[in-house]
This record gives C-alpha cells, structure tokens and sequence, in this order.
C-alpha cells in the first residue's frame, strides 16, 4: 500500500544571504515592487522550497486560481505566510495550509466567518484563529475563488487532543485538518 509524501516546513522568513542563494535575480528584481514584510515572506518561502528539494533551479507556476505549483513537477504546493513565519507543505497529493499569529486578534472578524454552531464548539482562547486557518485552508484546498466563509467553508468538529479538526466544503465530503500549535502561531495542513 502506498503510503502517501507529506512534509511540512514552518520557518522564520529566511536572511537575505539565504534570499540570494536560494531566489533568482527575476525574483528578487519583482519583489522589489512588494512592501519588505511582503517581500521577504515572497522570496523565502520559494527559497525554502528550493532548499528542501535541494534544487535551485525550481520553477513555480500559479493556477488559475492564485494557488503556486512546482512547474513540470508531481508534487503538489501549499504555502502560507504571516508576519515572522512561513509554511510550506509538499506532497504527491493535493494539500494546503494556513499559518497565523495567536496573538492577531480575530474578534472584530468573527461574525463574517465564524457561525454560531462554530463558535460553540470551543471556548479556547486560540479558537477563533483556529477556525480562521481552517476556514483559509479549506479555501486553498477547494482550488477555487468565490467561496463564503460562512457559508461555503465548515468546521463541525475538533479533537484537541488528536490536534484535528473537521471541515467541510459546500457541504461535501468530511475532511480531516490537521493544526499545530507552535510558539504562538497556528498551523493548519490538509493532505
């Protein structure tokens, strides 16, 4: 039985040696348009990617839908990025994943993407970027623009001790999340 590639990277934004090792100059040349946060998020999760896989010479793509993929390659992409942390995920599935700061504050957010069902699932503190990450990695995985948090995007169960959640998509099949927490950022993954 086959026994599915899954591997996911979480990293602080890489310095700017790491940048010039592992981007090319097009790269650094069209990050120079993006605001330095957004900029240094941009290059070092590609040159993350490029380390992982040991190969430099990586091209990325995007779908139709913004999503990044590994031009010419089997191996699905994910990538996310908050201030101070990047994720990246490859696997020879589709896959996706979400990371976020504990410390941002979702409660001004809260109603236009968290239902009440949901919201009376859990009253940890870090629920409501829980449910975000999931929500925001749901939306990755469907590979598809237009969705409604509310509506379209579900999280009906979580097992805190097995670190999962539930998750649905237009009402469809039930998906397994997987969520880390982790020096006060939340990650979510779905492979």
């Amino acid at each position: 039985m086959h026994q599915p590639v899954f591997r996911l990277f979480v990293s602080r934004p890489l310095g700017e040696s790491e940048i010039a090792a592992w981007t090319t100059p097009e790269e650094r040349a069209r990050a120079e348009a993006f605001a330095p946060a957004r900029r240094s998020e941009w290059l070092s999760w590609r040159g993350i990617v490029r380390r992982e896989l040991g190969s430099p010479s990586v091209r990325f793509a995007y779908s139709d839908s913004g999503a990044p993929s590994i031009a010419g390659s089997a191996l699905h992409l994910a990538v996310s990025h908050c201030p101070g942390s990047i994720a990246a995920a490859l696997s020879d599935a589709p896959c996706a994943v979400d990371v976020e700061s504990l410390a941002r504050d979702f409660s001004r957010a809260a109603s236009r993407y968290m239902t009440p069902e949901e919201r009376s699932l859990s009253d940890a503190p870090c629920w409501p970027a829980l449910v975000w990450s999931a929500k925001e990695t749901l939306y990755k995985f469907a590979g598809r623009r237009e969705l409604d948090l509310l509506r379209d995007l579900q999280v009906g169960e979580a097992d805190f001790s097995n670190n999962t959640l539930v998750g649905r998509i237009c009402g469809g099949e039930a998906l397994r999340l997987r969520f880390l927490l982790v020096a006060g950022r939340v990650i979510v993954f779905l492979s």
